[in-house]
């Protein structure tokens, strides 16, 4: 019992300090001898590199990012090697700009190399931030023609390798969909507000609601029917959303999406306290999950991936999601129909633990909504 309490702690604790999912996206076209593209690095993150907040104040300003406008070519700079046709290609850097993303600012650094023959062969080294974060992902799209290449750099896959710029890179096909596929499982596992969602829903699954208070259910088959309903409905309201995101069928701000998400982990948080609804919990994760499905769809919506392209990555990143997810429900169901065996279940698991998860979404919907850092790095 306490070790299930410990966990939800040690889970908010991580969300609550962590800063937010780190990606870049840079993008290149090859034409000929030359490339050219843009870097989107996000602010938040150069900051943390950097220092670029000189008075401290917590809110980046043009005049800060412009002053560290060279720092940050620089820095980008000695991260990324490129060479083509086996020979080094060096990058140059063009004026700073600044761009909005889905989650936030980025600082858009101009990229161009003229190669000293046509570019048949390409490799990437890429290095941002891994020696600060070892969630960082550098995610790439490849343009050459009518072909896009598409790659994700991290700790473990630095260097990427095309033999031939409009063909099929070295790493090859199914290599690329379990890239996508595997970002999907991190990105449901730092996604600390979608795991608490869930987790919100399922600690009551093993109990019952009576008139005399919570009382355990008997039997598991009727636990893991309630379980298995839950989060079939949250599986398909969000896959839905994330393909209708990711096609661009429905678009809704990034700031209201991440607000409600935030107001979706409060709510099923306060449910376990003071039960509004206890039967049917899988209509509610239907319909929170409808919103969770746009705030996962931030990634793919960034690479701005070509028509090709977007269904394999969409159908790997959303497999990689639920695999993610139902390791996630796999490693916590026991411990919830073992330890909910306890009287003291409901009061602290039940009630501290949703109480602490209700504490930290509320300052989540507090920083979304108003667009204020409170504990968030």
């Amino acid at each position: 019992m306490i070790r299930i309490l410990l966990l939800v702690m040690l889970v908010t604790g991580q969300a609550a300090h962590a800063h937010k999912s780190s990606d870049s996206y840079l993008q290149l076209h090859a034409q000929d001898d030359s490339l050219r593209g843009r870097w989107d690095i996000a602010l938040r993150d150069l900051d943390y590199a950097l220092g670029l907040d000189r008075n401290g104040d917590g809110r980046l300003t043009w005049g800060e990012v412009r002053a560290a406008a060279e720092t940050i070519k620089a820095y980008a700079l000695a991260h990324l090697a490129l060479a083509a046709n086996d020979t080094a290609c060096p990058l140059q850097a063009g004026d700073l700009l600044i761009d909005q993303h889905s989650d936030g600012r980025y600082a858009v650094v101009p990229l161009s190399a003229r190669c000293p023959k046509p570019v048949h062969s390409l490799s990437l080294d890429y290095s941002l931030f891994f020696d600060l974060d070892r969630q960082h992902r550098g995610l790439l799209t490849l343009q050459s023609g009518d072909a896009q290449q598409t790659a994700i750099f991290s700790p473990e896959v630095r260097q990427q390798h095309w033999n031939g710029i409009s063909g099929e890179p070295a790493a090859g096909a199914w290599t690329r969909l379990q890239d996508f596929a595997r970002e999907g499982v991190w990105h449901i596992w730092i996604g600390y507000d979608h795991l608490l969602f869930l987790l919100s829903l399922l600690l009551p699954a093993a109990l019952i609601r009576e008139s005399e208070g919570w009382q355990p259910k008997t039997g598991f088959k009727t636990t893991l029917g309630e379980v298995v309903a839950v989060v079939s409905a949250f599986t398909l309201a969000h896959s839905l959303t994330l393909s209708l995101a990711v096609l661009q069928i429905v678009s809704l701000p990034s700031r209201w999406v991440e607000a409600a998400i935030a107001a979706s982990v409060l709510l099923a948080a306060l449910n376990n306290i003071v039960p509004c609804v206890t039967h049917r919990k899988y209509w509610v994760a239907f319909g929170f999950g409808l919103i969770h499905g746009l705030g996962i769809a931030s990634v793919l919506l960034d690479m701005q991936l070509s028509p090709q392209n977007i269904v394999w990555a969409l159908f790997s990143f959303n497999l990689g999601v639920e695999l993610g997810q139902l390791a996630v429900v796999a490693a916590v169901l026991p411990l919830i129909g073992y330890f909910s065996r306890y009287r003291y279940y409901p009061a602290v698991a039940m009630h501290a633990g949703s109480a602490a998860i209700a504490g930290l979404a509320l300052i989540w919907l507090a920083e979304r909504s108003l667009d204020i850092n409170l504990i968030s790095g």
